[in-house]
């Protein structure tokens, strides 16, 4: 029976550090109190990196970014995001692309599957990628747009479709997100700590029926019932308007909780129980996400070692965040290891997949 496996996966982030620069300038939006407090949470956030393509400049000093694409009092609109997506999103894929290593097989791949929720353009990334890397003309495309965090597993699912249709088939998945790209200036506490956590960052993965990587099995996918405007990303004017409650950390672990609980095969963990799984694959949406799905599941304190490491090194890269984890765990994973990846996003949704390392 074909078995589709992710074979390796390339990561790359833009050059510019602004983690604490970012913190310093958020600092200057708030009134006192709502400073101190951001203080304390960017402290607690475990967070000691997040890159950008665009570099944080003098705005904490209240004057321009080095692009002069964020001034105060005068943030640019939607238009000129987009401009800036269309722009910078291609190279970054283009780097991620070549860690992969395909040198002279690039002609062979037959798929290709675009994820990003930070940007629109038509003709859209996915072209703009077969473009630059030379791409066969009848290559067949697919743009998973606008699903959020839990992005990637989706657009695995549907590489995985097409190598069970055709054993020969080669895709390439793309995840990329230039979350930094809609930074808006507030004075909302909870709207600056959203701000706080994300990332830009490009995952490229090649799926194949060769038995190398990760051999993935089933998915599955579970609607939180009742948490539908916990996460939302909304189009304005100014950008992309990115709200997180919250309350998501209490809503995963309760709806882990009780889907532990079951025990039945209907679950996430289809009835086996958390000592099925050797290795937990786990989007970092935050430090608090983290902690909601060990608590949830009653994980032991390293099980979510590698989902913090990125979190720590990278922040919030939306649905390219789970890749760097699945990408870290790769290389030191023993052959027979099995492992769930799971991602959460707008909906509220948890998807889901179990892996074996082969």
């Amino acid at each position: 029976m074909t078995v589709a496996h992710i074979n390796r996966i390339g990561t790359a982030v833009p050059k510019h550090d602004i983690h604490h620069g970012f913190v310093d300038y958020a600092r200057t939006m708030l009134d006192a109190r709502k400073a101190a407090v951001f203080s304390r949470m960017a402290e607690r956030a475990a967070i000691t990196h997040r890159y950008s393509h665009l570099a944080m400049g003098d705005l904490v000093e209240g004057e321009v970014d080095a692009q002069d694409f964020y001034r105060r009092g005068a943030f640019p609109d939607i238009g000129r995001r987009m401009a800036q997506y269309e722009k910078t999103a291609p190279g970054l894929a283009e780097e991620a692309i070549a860690a992969l290593g395909l040198n002279g097989s690039v002609a062979e791949i037959t798929h290709l599957v675009v994820a990003s929720c930070t940007g629109f353009t038509a003709p859209g990334l996915d072209q703009h990628i077969a473009w630059r890397l030379g791409l066969r003309p009848d290559i067949q495309r697919t743009l998973v747009g606008f699903m959020g965090c839990s992005a990637a597993v989706p657009a695995l699912r549907i590489a995985q479709a097409a190598v069970l249709a055709d054993p020969a088939a080669r895709v390439l998945v793309v995840n990329l997100e230039l979350c930094t790209l809609h930074l808006q200036e507030t004075g909302d506490l909870e709207t600056a700590l959203t701000f706080m956590l994300f990332g830009d960052g490009c995952a490229a993965t090649l799926v194949t029926a060769e038995p190398e990587g990760f051999a993935m099995a089933d998915f599955r996918a579970a609607t939180i019932p009742q948490t539908e405007d916990l996460i939302t990303w909304d189009i304005g004017a100014q950008g992309f308007l990115m709200h997180l409650s919250g309350g998501v950390p209490g809503k995963i672990a309760q709806a882990l909780r009780e889907d532990l609980a079951r025990g039945d095969d209907g679950g996430l963990l289809r009835g086996e129980g958390t000592q099925a799984v050797d290795l937990w694959a786990v989007h970092g949406g935050g430090r608090t996400v983290l902690d909601a799905v060990e608590s949830g599941f009653g994980l032991a304190p390293d099980a979510l070692a590698p989902s913090r490491a990125v979190l720590a090194a990278h922040g919030n890269m939306s649905s390219a965040t789970v890749m760097f984890v699945l990408r870290r765990m790769m290389a030191d994973a023993v052959a027979g290891a099995r492992g769930m990846a799971m991602a959460f996003g707008p909906g509220m949704v948890a998807e889901t997949f179990r892996f074996r390392k082969v």
